[in-house]
């Protein structure tokens, strides 16, 4: 898939930097239900890619997206900011309709 997904430089060179200090072979994201707004991403490293996982490889940074996460992760750029009070993986996904105001759980329009 061409435009499934995007990784940005720096979260590229993070999930790199934490794939060589041995955290895994991947980085999955993921969804599951939670948060005030209905769904929150999950991500975990991994030793083990499924067959039904998407794989995406950019700056020797991979990541895998779980089967149930897919459809709702499409054109999502991945980014990774740093700052002085909080440092994180940031998902840029143009499928949300809605977040919460924590910005820790998001909603999808699945119509």
């Amino acid at each position: 898939m061409g435009n499934f997904l995007s990784i940005s430089k720096s979260a590229a060179n993070h999930i790199r930097k934490i794939m060589e200090d041995g955290a895994g072979k991947a980085l999955r994201i993921g969804l599951k239900k939670g948060g005030c707004a209905g769904m929150e991403y999950t991500m975990e490293y991994i030793d083990e890619i499924s067959d039904a996982d998407e794989i995406v490889e950019i700056d020797g940074a991979k990541v895998v997206i779980a089967p149930t996460a897919q459809m709702f992760l499409f054109g999502t750029e991945i980014d990774y900011e740093s700052g002085l009070l909080e440092s994180g993986f940031k998902f840029n996904n143009p499928n949300v309709s809605e977040t919460c105001g924590c910005g820790e759980s998001i909603k999808f329009d699945v119509s």
